[in-house]
């Protein structure tokens, strides 16, 4: 199963760059679709009220459970003192990984608490700054990070480079492949730390996954290494929903799935 890990969905509320205005699905699905694409992880893009971004992807994923994964998106600043909250509604809609973007504000404590709890990976953008995998990562060894786009997706090698050697270090970080554009990068990465810490991804639906794939393709990986990439190495990552969401009472749980039913 070829399973994309990358995946922007939903409406912002910004309106000043893409990233925070749209992110329509229907071209990204006939690409992923056409490429060989099985399912794809999908996370709200920027917003100024994660929870109602959230609750958008809920409604996507409700819609196409076979197709779309949900991950939810927190700031860590603005949603100090409800991020837990947050994270255990993300958890009764099924959602089964959070997200948090360096642009907004680096991880918390109270960030990764929540997802630890939950049982749940950290995609973590870092925007560039690498430095901060070596501050969360040997403080949350039971927390899974997942860096995308290998540290930076303006083609830092700055990032790229400390990213690599984290993974290397790290038994919980993993990246992602999604925008990274010096292909020997990529190559690096899966030499020095092996295939089942880097994950497919394609930061849809702004770049064509199919492209994002075909790079993965590039690499001309042993069939077994080239199905961890694109798919087994995520698999193993996401619990089983029923197992997240387990850590609410049943009495949350049957809320959640009123709320999603109404939303």
């Amino acid at each position: 199963m070829v399973i994309d890990c990358h995946c922007h969905a939903g409406l912002g509320d910004l309106l000043n760059a893409p990233w925070n205005t749209t992110a329509p699905l229907r071209a990204y699905l006939r690409r992923a679709r056409g490429a060989g694409i099985d399912r794809t992880v999908v996370f709200p893009l920027f917003h100024s009220d994660y929870a109602k971004g959230n609750a958008q992807v809920a409604r996507l994923v409700a819609q196409q459970p076979d197709r779309l994964i949900g991950f939810g998106f927190v700031h860590p600043r603005k949603d100090e003192g409800r991020i837990r909250e947050m994270v255990a509604q993300c958890a009764r809609w099924g959602f089964r990984g959070m997200k948090v973007h360096g642009h907004d504000a680096s991880p918390t404590r109270e960030v990764c608490d929540a997802v630890r709890a939950f049982r749940m990976p950290l995609l973590v953008d870092v925007a560039g700054r690498a430095h901060l995998v070596d501050m969360f990562a040997p403080e949350y060894p039971d927390v899974n990070f997942i860096i995308p786009h290998l540290g930076s997706f303006a083609d830092d090698f700055r990032a790229h480079q400390p990213v690599i050697d984290q993974l290397v270090r790290y038994p919980n970080v993993y990246a992602d492949s999604s925008g990274v554009r010096r292909f020997d990068y990529l190559v690096q990465a899966v030499k020095r730390a092996g295939a089942r810490k880097i994950l497919f991804g394609s930061d849809g639906p702004w770049l064509h996954p199919g492209l994002e794939l075909h790079k993965i393709r590039l690499l001309g990986l042993a069939p077994r290494d080239e199905a961890l990439v694109l798919g087994r190495n995520i698999q193993r990552l996401l619990r089983p929903a029923s197992d997240v969401a387990a850590v609410e009472t049943p009495g949350d749980n049957a809320d959640g799935a009123r709320a999603i039913a109404h939303a």
